[in-house]
């Protein structure tokens, strides 16, 4: 064949595909939702369909207060001209329960519905919808539609999953939770630290709600107790120059490591050099990346019972957890893996297993493959 020909045979190829538009921040943005998008873009998913990206949000922008302003007003225009332009079909919208992405991402839908066009609505996280806007009817019922109208609406967690069934049946809800792809730290094989300093491991924005805090003060504690435990903090956030002025204050300064963001292999090593991942969050988390990350690297999670982690890890089999806001009950479980170094190289096994048996982009990709299918059919 010739090269014009194969080009030519390349861009029928293309036409014939199937589009679908992702709705996200910058791909370039340090955020969970670029994360997952940027997985789809590189999964099976775009050999299968030909995705496009539009951009939504302010993470991964600089722009003045006018130029954000006129970008909101006008975005849902640029919307409906790259629908009509391209001949998209299906919209992927990443939202959640949260105020400021649910009335943005209420406009898109409806831009989208006014043109014909099939809509997946991911919800990452947020409030239950029953307590979204508990007391106002009015408000409940456009959340109701909102959802009603999507083709799927697809949740990270069961007990989402159940809340928005009771919510109303008529949503097409749809459990897929987060995936990751283990390339980095799949082939790597771990040995049991058996004697050395526990290593902790925090990968995650600064912020107080992940429970950072309290793992300062588990720190305090656990240095009071005699035990040589070390502790790296990989990230950056609103809450960084409190945690280190915390740090320095409570004498930690030759235990605690604040490393600023990671990336690509120098996270992958990272995530293999520790032990413990300490993540007592009390967050209104989906299902975070860096504990699929934590896992699939055989790094034992120490967390909360909340979101979609009760769906991901078993107490005892592949982590503990914790109550939130306890700095002791987190010291006295860090403890716990300190003293059984056997039971900790028997967690990492597990929840390595676990996390790359069930939470990768193949999976992950099959999912939405359904989704799109059933809202194209």
């Amino acid at each position: 064949m010739s090269p014009d020909h194969l080009t030519a045979h390349r861009r029928a190829v293309a036409a014939d595909k199937r589009k679908i538009v992702l709705l996200s921040p910058s791909l370039e943005a340090v955020s969970g939702v670029s994360t997952h998008v940027r997985i789809l873009f590189a999964s099976a998913l775009a050999r299968e369909y030909e995705l496009l990206h539009f951009q939504v949000g302010s993470e991964g922008r600089r722009e003045t207060a006018l130029q954000k302003f006129t970008r909101f007003a006008l975005s849902p225009l640029h919307l409906a001209l790259l629908l009509l332009r391209t001949g998209a079909q299906v919209i992927h919208l990443n939202t959640s329960l949260e105020p400021k992405a649910y009335w943005r991402d209420l406009v898109y839908l409806t831009v989208a519905r006014l043109l014909g066009r099939r809509v997946v609505n991911q919800i990452h996280g947020g409030a239950m919808p029953a307590d979204f806007f508990r007391g106002n009817r009015f408000l409940t019922w456009v959340l109701r539609r909102f959802l009603v109208s999507s083709d799927a609406v697809s949740v990270l967690s069961s007990a989402e999953l159940a809340a928005y069934r009771k919510f109303d049946p008529r949503i097409r809800v749809h459990l897929v939770p987060n995936a990751i792809d283990p390339a980095g730290l799949a082939g790597w094989t771990r040995s049991c630290n058996a004697h050395r300093p526990l290593k902790l491991v925090y990968v995650g924005r600064l912020v107080r709600t992940k429970g950072l805090f309290e793992v300062i003060a588990a720190m305090t504690e656990l240095k009071r107790a005699g035990r040589e435990i070390e502790l790296c903090i990989a990230g950056e956030g609103e809450d960084q120059a409190a945690l280190m002025a915390a740090s320095l204050q409570a004498g930690l300064g030759d235990r605690i490591r604040f490393l600023g963001s990671v990336f690509g292999a120098e996270k992958w090593r990272l995530w293999l050099d520790s032990d413990v991942f300490v993540f007592p969050t009390y967050h209104r988390e989906g299902l975070p990346y860096s504990l699929l990350e934590a896992m699939a690297a055989g790094c034992v999670p120490v967390t909360t019972s909340v979101a979609a982690i009760p769906d991901v890890m078993r107490d005892g089999e592949h982590g503990l957890f914790v109550p939130a806001n306890d700095a002791s009950a987190l010291a006295m479980a860090v403890a716990a893996l300190d003293d059984d170094r056997t039971g900790l190289f028997r967690m990492s096994g597990a929840a390595r297993q676990r996390a790359l048996e069930h939470y990768t982009v193949g999976r992950l990709a099959d999912d939405f493959r359904k989704l799109y299918a059933g809202c194209l059919a």
